[in-house]
């Protein structure tokens, strides 16, 4: 009984432990989440001011003036393949994070006849990915630091350059999770190549904020090619910073449960406890009944 008892008391005493380690990455996940949505905040400011740069670039030049991106000839068309980055997770205690992407990303890439080639950012997602029919290319590390996304988007870009000259690239698509409503998250994509007449439509059609139209005073080709530069640039940097903070708000939702099952367990074990606790008592001062009595009992028959 005293064995089972000193049992109990050791896995109570590892749960309590694991209780404070699971709160304290609960905390973590928390303080992450805020610091990558204020990234996201701040960088969308950047972001929509690219995309009033490009609005602009439209209103002040022929609408047939347009600097295509396609390099693809006709004769090569067969070959072409289409890019997908996929920004999954390095690390684990994230529930269905990297799952929950993959499924999206199978559904969509039937939609998707050319050839693809996946280049993937995360452990995880990487390892899920290898039992797919898909042609896998390169592997990126996950930054680790809002500081560390500029070299990891940057390696990214120099990729694709690349693919688009050897594997004549077509189009490229950048798969990830983002935030929705706290703390829950959702897998998205993005297209980020071609810079097609689909693509220009949709800063034709937006509106200026206000009365005064804008004016380009330097070169239009030089005007669009760095503001292009600087949306893909953002796009994926925006990308990674929503995968992050989607990551974290999935951690914090497995340290929620991981928190809630520690506490079910300790409560239950607390009980089998105290049954055992109670039972060895109460066995204790059957004991000492019995043997108060067997003491008691001579003398009364000497009185007798």
């Amino acid at each position: 009984m005293s064995e089972s008892n000193s049992d109990l008391q050791r896995k109570i005493v590892s749960a309590t432990d694991l209780k404070s380690v699971v709160r304290t990455m609960k905390a973590m996940a928390a303080a992450n989440i805020n610091q990558y949505e204020n990234a996201v905040l701040s960088l969308d400011d950047y972001y929509r001011t690219v995309q009033l740069g490009l609005t602009a670039y439209f209103i002040n030049t022929d609408k047939s003036d347009y600097p295509t991106t396609d390099r693809i000839s006709k004769s090569a068309a067969h070959k072409s393949q289409i890019g997908i980055i996929v920004i999954g997770s390095d690390q684990g205690l994230v529930g269905q994070f990297n799952d929950i992407l993959v499924n999206f990303l199978n559904e969509k890439r039937k939609d998707f006849a050319a050839t693809q080639v996946i280049l993937t950012a995360g452990e995880r997602v990487r390892s899920l990915l290898e039992g797919e029919k898909a042609l896998l290319g390169r592997h990126f590390s996950l930054p680790n630091s809002i500081d560390s996304i500029t070299s990891f988007v940057a390696e990214i870009l120099l990729e694709v350059e690349e693919l688009q000259t050897n594997k004549h690239l077509k189009e490229v698509y950048l798969f990830f999770n983002r935030t929705l409503d706290k703390p829950n998250y959702g897998p998205c994509y993005q297209r980020i190549l071609p810079f097609d007449h689909a693509w220009k439509h949709e800063f034709v059609s937006r509106p200026w904020p206000t009365r005064c139209l804008p004016q380009l005073l330097v070169e239009p080709a030089t005007t669009v090619s760095k503001l292009i530069r600087e949306y893909i640039f953002t796009s994926i940097f925006r990308g990674c910073i929503e995968s992050l903070a989607s990551e974290n708000a999935s951690r914090l939702i497995a340290m929620q449960r991981a928190e809630k099952n520690i506490e079910e367990l300790q409560e239950q074990m607390q009980k089998s406890f105290n049954k055992l606790r109670q039972s060895a008592i109460d066995e204790e001062l059957a004991d000492l009944v019995n043997g108060f009595e067997a003491l008691s009992s001579p003398e009364k028959i000497k009185t007798q």
